[in-house]
């Protein structure tokens, strides 16, 4: 039962070049990241993260250091592209077909930012059908997913996620600076918008068309107080926890104490674990005695409520798969094994 569900608890971008005697040193550093630190997504990062004299190299580092580890998430580089700008969707499109030639087998997709209205992310799933087919991949074999970061994506949100249902289009991603930059919004010295009603109908319009929902960066890692620097994790909690409970899949990390933090609030607690595991085989009990309505702890059971409770388990079994290190830190072994062998079917 855990096929239909796709984990990113974390979409962590990492910079594929720095100014640095290792360049990849960043990338590495997440391509080995263990525990909670290891994402569910890693994208290296060839846009903004890369100073723009070291994109190329960017580009050689992930071709050269993806396919010497063996990372259970997924990968998904994020190339260049603007939707007013046909230098930068050349050079987009020469990035996709350098990487699906290069390393089709070991990514699941390409992030593409700054994309405009539907015709624009129909434009850049183009590119990357041309590259497939030119290099001898399925169709539809290497995703797409799409940053909605100018008011033109944001205005055809709704067509771009139908557009998804029937595509390569796996992920809907939020880009807030850029967004306001756009917008012509103004920093009043007091942080970021919250973004409520997009951060809602990206999350609606996502879960719709059936694709993934990731909430925006968060770059205030630190802060200073009588004299001491710290690492600012109250606010990114905040924010995640915030993501969370608009129905958001996932959360934007550009720091591995991030990652932790966005692995650990997108994961059902221990607790919540407990909960739902006993109210199935207590709902699987009364199935197997004929029980007709079926009340639980005082709790009238009916499909819906059932469906609640399966998303829990099917969530925690998802994460198993890829990351067992982290269930196994986080969940009494006992739990996770019921957890594991429950019959998960309502009828």
């Amino acid at each position: 039962m855990t096929d239909d569900i796709r984990l990113c608890r974390t979409f962590q971008t990492a910079p594929a070049a720095v100014p640095k005697d290792d360049s990849a040193k960043y990338l590495v550093s997440a391509l080995e990241a263990e525990g909670f630190q290891a994402p569910d997504w890693l994208v290296p990062d060839m846009e903004d993260g890369t100073a723009p004299d070291m994109k190329a190299e960017g580009l050689e580092n992930t071709i050269e250091k993806v396919p010497q580890y063996d990372f259970p998430g997924e990968i998904w580089p994020r190339v260049e592209w603007s939707y007013e700008d046909e230098e930068y969707c050349e050079k987009g499109r020469n990035q996709i077909d350098r990487l699906v030639a290069e390393i089709g087998d070991e990514i699941e997709g390409v992030v593409v930012p700054k994309v405009g209205r539907l015709e624009d992310v129909q434009r850049a799933a183009e590119v990357v059908a041309e590259a497939e087919a030119e290099h001898g991949y399925e169709d539809g074999s290497i995703g797409l997913s799409v940053i909605i970061e100018t008011g033109r994506a944001r205005s055809d949100l709704r067509e771009i996620s139908k557009f998804g249902e029937n595509s390569r289009l796996t992920a809907l991603v939020f880009g807030p600076v850029d967004y306001a930059a756009e917008l012509g919004g103004r920093d009043l010295g007091d942080g970021m918008p919250r973004w409520d009603g997009l951060l809602e109908a990206l999350s609606n319009e996502s879960s719709a068309a059936d694709l993934l929902s990731i909430g925006g960066p968060f770059d205030d890692l630190f802060k200073e107080r009588a004299g001491l620097t710290y690492y600012n994790a109250d606010d990114y909690a905040d924010q995640v926890e915030h993501e969370a409970q608009l129905g958001l899949d996932g959360s934007w990390s550009l720091y591995p104490k991030q990652t932790i933090q966005a692995n650990t609030i997108h994961m059902p607690t221990p607790e919540e674990l407990e909960r739902d595991v006993h109210k199935i085989e207590r709902f699987n009990e009364a199935k197997r005695e004929g029980t007709g309505a079926v009340t639980i702890d005082g709790q009238m059971v009916d499909e819906a409520t059932f469906k609640n409770f399966r998303n829990t388990v099917q969530q925690v079994r998802a994460i198993d798969d890829i990351r067992p290190s982290q269930t196994k830190e986080y969940y009494d072994g006992d739990l996770l094994s019921r957890a594991r062998e429950l019959e998960l079917s309502y009828r």
